[in-house]
């Protein structure tokens, strides 16, 4: 069998380490908002030569408080992708702002820049970008938009730690760049976690106190806030794995390349284009009959995922949502063709070499 993902395999390399860092919280004695949180923040923010970076309880979280240190009107329109995973919408709503959903471009899956302009209208307030499968978004094209505009951005960053468009890492380019590190992403933690980077030290402040109930001093409330902090222990955990963020990057381009050079003509893969360095999150291919061949590997006891099944303006949740309207065919294309194959720090190649052999047997 080859799992699509074995986080015991993936984590094994760093258990030492892990076993160390749990070791000095339990000596330090500091549980929240103490030294190896700080060291991540520093870390982290180094890593992408930005200023500042806040460490968040989780990727949702870390969006819906990028939007609400944006201070906008209750109301306001924010673009996001239709083919996006639900929590960047579900972000827009918790802040009781309106979701507008533009197609992305079949090619990359990404947001195509060229429908963001049509969608905007005097409520328009921000443009939220997802690097969806871990590629980059063609940012001079929505950094365009933004600027003509005047409107903020936020980076959904959930699956693309280390990916860069025209060598700018993902994250850099809006006014926040936002992340998860659930167990699965390419730099994940042993539960749940997130963080936001930024360049401005009034955002960073708000951040800072909206993630820890609006407060700056213990017991002196500015704003109202939440609770949402990243916990000693996750941070020291991050911490271990961020100095090979870009090995394990590596590894997943490798195996990846495997994919590429060795598959047959009868699946779509990937777009891969000089400007960009994708980091494959997830590696997923596209075929017709989706179902059969997901069903087809599963007997040949090789693991895939659908990433995703319902696209979100089909889902329950979603239903009479004002923003969410219309049909987004192309988003449906992608979610009934669209199929996750193993492409993970955990794998070998001789593993991938088999998920081909598999597939071009199809």
């Amino acid at each position: 069998m080859i799992p699509y993902e074995n986080l015991k395999r993936l984590n094994a390399p760093f258990e030492n380490k892990f076993r160390e860092r749990f070791n000095k919280v339990l000596e330090n004695g500091y549980y929240i908002l103490g030294p190896e949180l700080e060291a991540f923040e520093a870390a982290y923010a180094a890593w992408h030569q930005t200023r500042f970076c806040v460490g968040i309880s989780n990727g949702l979280d870390a969006l819906i408080l990028s939007l609400k240190a944006c201070n906008l009107p209750a109301g306001s329109e924010v673009i996001v992708p239709s083919n996006t995973y639900i929590a960047s919408i579900l972000a827009i709503l918790n802040c009781q702002l309106i979701p507008v959903l533009v197609e992305p471009d079949i090619a990359t899956y990404n947001i195509d820049p060229d429908k963001i302009e049509e969608a905007i209208t005097p409520d328009t307030k921000a443009i939220m970008v997802v690097h969806l499968y871990g590629k980059c978004c063609q940012m001079d094209k929505i950094m365009a938009i933004k600027e003509k505009h005047d409107l903020f951005l936020i980076e959904d960053c959930a699956q693309s730690h280390g990916a860069t468009f025209k060598d700018k890492l993902s994250g850099t380019f809006g006014e926040f760049g936002a992340f998860s590190f659930y167990p699965t992403k390419n730099l994940g933690a042993l539960g749940d976690a997130g963080a936001v980077i930024c360049n401005d030290e009034g955002y960073k402040n708000t951040l800072a106190q909206l993630r820890n109930y609006g407060s700056e001093r213990k017991y002196y409330n500015d704003i109202i806030g939440y609770n949402n902090r990243l916990d000693e222990m996750q941070a020291a955990f991050l911490s271990a794995k961020l100095e090979h963020l870009k090995e394990m990057n590596a590894h997943r381009n490798k195996l990846a390349q495997l994919y590429f050079d060795n598959l047959g003509d009868k699946f779509i893969l990937p777009v891969q284009h000089a400007d960009y360095y994708d980091v494959y999150h997830i590696f997923n291919i596209r075929h017709e009959k989706r179902d059969d061949l997901q069903a087809y590997l599963t007997k040949k006891g090789i693991g895939t995922v659908i990433h995703y099944p319902v696209p979100p303006h089909k889902q329950k949740a979603l239903q009479g949502v004002a923003g969410i309207k219309g049909s987004y065919p192309i988003a449906e294309e992608i979610h009934n063709t669209t199929l996750s194959i193993p492409c993970s720090f955990c794998h070998i190649e001789d593993e991938v070499m088999q998920v081909i052999e598999a597939l071009n047997s199809y």
